[in-house]
């Protein structure tokens, strides 16, 4: 670590959590020392997430016995997890519902399910109703493929899916035991949910980031699992204003998007989308709050010296065209931009989508704005493990296993620094719901960027690889260097980002909007 690494001294009111194995356990701490209330909402909140601090693992084994002892300890239990297109992603949507089974279990279990609530929320938009017949045929083929998974379950797993897919049943018909599609009613599509993961405790804390709760988001910084089980995120726990405005985003966002006027928050940043009144022709929802685009916005127009990124997309072309502008007009501005080498989908799965297809399309032509503009004041880097990889195709980098990132953190000189849930896609800075916060005060923005630089350059790093004046060249020496050493000799985490692959592997789809990836 280096000297300004090491002499960064963290306020005691803010944490950075790097990787679940940092965070899970501080969610794990302020649910134990909630008073009065909990208040949250993630994409994924699975009370079947092993538990991982001594304190917790003391109650029980899962989350699901935390949040039974959270209520049976007096605590009010507010959680919303979100809900999914029931035809294109059913088996997210089966998840919601089988976590809000879970949830409502694990009331009754605490004997004080009066101090409960939860909801599986589903965003009120809707694809209008011309959009919905010209797809019918491929939202047609999507749900003969999970009829066709559904049929080979076993008779209890079967069962089982009918029960948790609420939304789905009314385009299934079950005869003799099988389950067919149903070629009418057409589904009206979901274009936007809600993506945002935050947790507000009595009122004064704040936990919020990138990462949900599932034991498939589990990992450590040293990031030893194969390529799959990797995920590396960032949480930061900090407390008001920030975390009363984040209360008052938690009971306002649902009667937003079904278009009640947003409350005003100065602390918090939001990408909010309510439904449209008039949605025959309409293949998106009518975006309404874009404080997470605007401050990026910002943040790139004020940055005199270094735009340093994190995101597991980079798929906004407007973002990307002027990120290039600041880059014509300030001769000395440098960026870095930190991505995964592939995305999941496409990196593990062996048959991903023309959604998939679309989204890498869309980052190698936003890639290729950036480079054009910034040239030699661009570094570009994929995190990939320090070992020799056993995976093949894009789940490695360079002869390793790649490291999944998935942290959404954006840091503006040393003056600001955003960290949130949203990507830099246009999903996530237009249409579905996300939330983050803004850090200006000096200290908090100096000890994130050490933080996220320490974890990267791993040891052996010079001051001047922390400067932000000096940083950029030499983060691309070090990442080149890596590429040409063998993967147990290399120097942190870091490699050049190929963007070659994305573009044989991209296509366009002429007509969609690019925010629907």
């Amino acid at each position: 670590m280096s000297a300004l690494a090491q002499g960064a001294e963290v306020p005691e009111d803010f944490k950075i959590l790097l990787t679940a194995q940092e965070a899970f356990p501080e969610q794990e701490r302020l649910f134990l020392s909630a008073r009065s209330e909990v208040v949250l909402c993630f994409r994924i909140f699975d009370p079947w997430t092993r538990l991982t601090s001594d304190a917790a693992k003391a109650i029980g084994t899962h989350w699901f016995d935390l949040l039974a002892h959270t209520l049976r300890r007096g605590v009010r239990v507010t959680i919303t997890v979100s809900d999914f297109d029931p035809i294109v992603r059913a088996e997210d949507h089966q998840h919601s519902w089988a976590t809000l089974r879970a949830l409502i279990a694990a009331g009754e279990a605490s004997g004080r399910p009066d101090l409960l609530k939860t909801k599986a929320s589903m965003h009120p938009a809707r694809v209008g109703l011309l959009p919905c017949l010209t797809l019918w045929p491929r939202t047609y083929q999507e749900l003969r493929k999970t009829v066709a998974r559904v049929n080979r379950l076993s008779s209890a797993k079967h069962e089982r899916f009918l029960e948790e897919t609420s939304f789905l049943r009314r385009h299934l018909q079950v005869k003799d035991g099988a389950v067919r599609a149903r070629i009418w009613p057409i589904p009206r599509l979901i274009p936007a949910t809600h993506h945002q993961k935050l947790a507000v405790f009595d009122g004064q804390q704040l936990y919020i980031g990138g990462l949900d709760l599932n034991d498939r988001r589990y990992d450590t910084p040293e990031h030893h699992q194969d390529a799959a089980e990797t995920w590396h995120d960032l949480q930061v726990s900090l407390s008001a204003p920030e975390a009363e405005d984040a209360l008052a985003h938690l009971h306002s966002f649902e009667a937003v998007t079904r278009g009640a006027p947003p409350p005003k928050l100065t602390h918090l940043l939001r990408t909010l989308s309510r439904r449209r009144t008039r949605s025959s022709f309409a293949l998106s929802p009518e975006p309404c709050v874009d404080e997470l685009a605007q401050a990026h916005w910002q943040g790139a127009t004020d940055a005199q010296t270094l735009i340093y990124m994190e995101s597991q997309y980079f798929r906004d072309r407007r973002f990307a065209r002027h990120l290039a502008a600041q880059a014509r007009s300030k001769p000395n501005l440098r960026m870095m931009l930190i991505l995964p080498a592939a995305p999941d989908d496409v990196a593990f799965e062996d048959d991903p989508g023309s959604d998939a297809r679309y989204g890498e399309y869309l980052q190698a032509k936003s890639v290729a704005i950036i480079r054009e503009a910034f040239g030699h004041r661009l570094f570009i880097g994929s995190p990939a493990q320090q070992r020799p990889s056993r995976e093949g195709g894009r789940a490695a980098l360079y002869g390793a296993p790649l490291i999944y990132l998935h942290a959404k953190v954006s840091i503006f000189d040393q003056s600001s620094a955003i960290v949130s849930s949203a990507n830099l896609n246009g999903r996530s800075l237009s249409w579905d719901t996300e939330a983050g916060v803004e850090l200006s005060d000096l200290a908090h923005v100096h000890v994130l960027r050490q933080r996220c630089f320490d974890h990267w350059l791993g040891a052996g790093s010079d001051d001047a690889h922390f400067d932000i004046d000096t940083a950029q060249p030499l983060w691309a020496a070090r990442a080149r260097q890596n590429a040409q050493t063998s993967p147990a000799d290399r120097t942190g985490f870091l490699l050049p980002y190929v963007s070659r692959a994305a573009r044989r592997f991209g296509r366009n789809l002429p007509g969609i909007p690019e925010e629907m990836v």
